[in-house]
């Protein structure tokens, strides 16, 4: 009895004590109530700004797109906005419980916009101005710069004109097409026409709406300078019309291939704006001439033009729904690495003939085969044709000469646009402080430059890398053939002539790179964007295409390293003749996914890599098709089974034969000492030997990042 006593005693304390507990939580919860209440109540009643058109610290121009968002109950006629102290209310409008306008006339530099309303908090924001010709994001002006509007046609067939003054500016104008159902081509729309229907021509295409109507196909094209390019955008209007608006508030952005010649230019092309496609379903389309990468081969300076010409957009037309990137070969670069490096720009790419980046995924690719074009060239018959390919990892042997051209991008007496005089250009005896053509100068604000010579320092490196080891250690290639080979193949000094010693980086280069995401990472905000691959397939055993299908890998690998999948991206795969066509084939359709599954995560509300992977439609999986257009879907890899490897098998490069791992991001690599065990041949005393003459210092060590590895920041401003 006692003990049930105690132990009913017991059971009493506890249940006060859990009552008494119990009253001081709710106590606790009612007070936290009471202030998330209160915190709510003034949050509701706070006004906020915010810049539509860009970051408030990268605005351009003197203006900028400003949204002041009202808390309920407050008057918008009883709302005060200020520029540095001025009232500047008139430029903004009420719009959905908001006022919003392009503000214009600032200051130099950094301007406070602010707004107030009574019974509101008031709200204010700082934004930094920077000029409308740059620089932003890429440092200093590159010089010289060679004005190219006079030689810049528009879609009228007119040319643009001479240039206004020294930064290449022209007066913005507009022009229209119609899109002409006798040619199938856009042709300038007649002056009589554009406001008045009836002095249309009669072969003037109709765009048939879903509910019966018709809109008149005819495109507006705004033609202006920015950054020191040419930016289009075109829109399809109706001028007889203008309460209609058919714009289905989406903008896409072209950017253009290419990299040989990409430096001292403005560029007499942007990436193309006359889609009737993508028109006639209503998107806006932009480009600049410095987006595309054979006129300007500089990602970071293509970045900062794509950010300044999609703002002039915003301030022109309103924020879009979203933003598409769209481009091919060097337009791949553009898209991977906008998207990494400064987030918040793009909201989806579709990508070809893709490459990571342009200065490591390709420029190693083409240094070595420079190199080992020489070796061949210089030593005959020591390497069978068959054994080079297996050293280059090519799909052909042939290929071997065309990626050694290549590299002349590296070569600073290299590949000029020819607009640029030749009295401007390097040459080592006549003209040492002449502009070198070549893609480390042209980005020589990231990589720095010496002081003596004005030239850039190299991010390029080849220490330690065992060319050929792959087909050594498969018996393709003899232990003195290897070593032969490692011995003789020497490097390339800054003007890119052969050396006998190997090429080491400059580490302050190798550094930068990295730091500032001109290796593309993969982690920045490129992880948190729908990505789309379309491959066209080119190699074969004839094929010469420096677009390999390996290099769709390397950016996978990137974004698994980075962010442990790569979930938020499709593959796909079609044969070499379809191209990158916008306008029939795959690609339309994949351009259509895109938008839907850009659309789905806007629905959502909810940004972030797992929402991206969640909102992906069901039906855009990897896959490839045939040559008779069947589609196969199944996992695109690398290497392994499947159909789509049978019909489409992947290459590789020099230095992944060499033992680089498939990210192929490193620049320098870290050396460990030589493992003669590792060949899996025996070795003679005498090779052994040579083995350690030839990697003095050892050999590449791909079990560990490279030197100088670190992970980007976003939005990096150089200076």
């Amino acid at each position: 009895m006692p003990s049930l006593f105690r132990s009913g005693r017991g059971r009493l304390l506890i249940t006060v004590f859990s009552l008494a507990l119990v009253i001081v939580v709710i106590v606790v919860i009612a007070a936290v109530a009471v202030v998330v209440r209160q915190r709510s109540a003034q949050q509701s009643r706070a006004l906020s700004i915010e810049v539509l058109s860009s970051r408030p610290d990268a605005v351009t121009g003197g203006d900028a797109r400003i949204r002041v968002r009202l808390p309920t109950g407050v008057d918008a006629a009883e709302v005060t906005f200020t520029v540095d102290n001025h009232d500047a209310r008139a430029e903004l409008r009420e719009s959905a419980g908001a006022l919003e306008g392009v503000v214009s006339g600032l200051a130099a530099r950094t301007n406070t916009v602010a707004a107030a309303a009574p019974g509101a908090e008031d709200a204010a924001l700082t934004l930094t101005n920077h000029p409308g010709t740059g620089p932003l994001l890429a440092g200093a002006h590159e010089e010289p710069f060679i004005c190219q509007t006079a030689r810049f046609t528009l879609v009228t067939g007119q040319k643009l004109g001479q240039p206004l003054d020294a930064d290449c500016s022209v007066k913005p104008r507009t022009d229209y097409v119609y899109r002409s159902t006798t040619t199938n081509t856009f042709r300038p729309l007649p002056a009589d026409g554009v406001d008045n229907p009836a002095q249309r021509p009669r072969d003037l295409a109709v765009i048939a709406n879903a509910d019966g109507t018709g809109t008149p196909f005819i495109v507006r094209v705004e033609t202006r300078t920015i950054n020191r390019g040419i930016a289009e955008v075109a829109m399809l209007v109706d001028p007889a019309d203008p309460e209609r608006d058919p714009w289905n508030h989406k903008l896409l952005y072209t950017f253009g291939g290419g990299c040989s010649g990409g430096w001292y230019v403005q560029g007499t092309v942007t990436g193309g704006v006359l889609s009737p496609r993508l028109l006639a379903k209503g998107y806006a389309i932009a480009s600049n001439t410095l987006n595309v990468f054979g006129q300007n081969c500089n990602d970071l300076l293509a970045s900062e033009t794509f950010a300044m010409t999609r703002e002039q957009f915003i301030e022109d037309h309103g924020a879009p729904a979203y933003t598409m990137g769209i481009g091919c070969s060097g337009g791949s670069y553009q898209a991977h690495q906008i998207a990494d490096n400064y987030p918040g720009l793009l909201d989806g790419i579709v990508v070809g003939c893709s490459f990571s980046d342009v200065g490591f995924d390709t420029a190693q690719l083409l240094f070595d085969a420079r190199l080992l074009s020489a070796y061949r060239r210089n030593f005959p018959g020591r390497l069978s044709p068959e054994q080079m390919r297996l050293v280059t990892g090519f799909g052909s042997e042939a290929a071997l000469v065309a990626m050694s051209k290549a590299a002349n991008r590296m070569d600073p007496e290299g590949d000029f646009n020819r607009a640029v005089p030749v009295k401007e250009r390097y040459h080592p005896t006549t003209n040492p402080r002449g502009a070198r053509a070549t893609l480390w100068d042209h980005t020589a604000n990231v990589y720095g430059q010496f002081g003596k010579t004005g030239f850039a320092r190299r991010p390029i490196d080849n220490v330690g890398v065992q060319y050929g080891l792959k087909p050594l250690q498969d018996g393709a290639i003899s232990v003195d053939q290897f070593l032969d080979l490692n011995r003789a193949v020497g490097g390339l000094d800054i003007d890119l002539t052969p050396t006998s010693g190997r090429t080491a980086a400059d580490r302050t280069a190798v550094a930068a790179a990295y730091a500032t995401g001109r290796v593309l990472n993969g982690g920045g905000g490129l992880d948190d964007i729908p990505i789309i691959d379309f491959r066209s397939y080119t190699e074969g055993p004839s094929s010469t295409d420096l677009h390999m299908r390996y290099h769709t890998f390397v950016t996978q690998a990137r974004l698994v390293a980075a962010n442990g999948d790569a979930d938020n991206e499709v593959l796909l795969t079609v044969p070499g003749k379809i191209g990158f066509d916008l306008e029939a084939g795959v690609l339309p359709s994949a351009i259509d996914g895109m938008d839907q599954w850009i659309s789905n995560i806007k629905a959502i509300g909810r940004a972030g890599h797992r929402s991206v992977v969640t909102s992906k439609p069901v039906d855009l999986v990897d896959a490839c098709w045939t040559a008779d257009g069947t589609k196969v879907a199944e996992k695109q890899t690398y290497a392994g089974p499947g159909e789509c490897n049978s019909l489409y098998p992947s290459f590789s490069s020099p230095r992944l034969v060499a033992g680089e791992p498939l990210t192929a991001d490193v620049v320098q690599c870290m050396l460990r000492p030589v493992d003669p065990t590792e060949y899996r041949r025996s070795l003679s005393a005498a090779q052994r030997k040579l083995l350690k003459t030839v990697f003095p210092a050892g050999v590449c060590d791909w079990s560990v990042p490279g030197r100088g590895a670190s992970k980007p920041k976003p939005w990096i401003f150089v200076q």
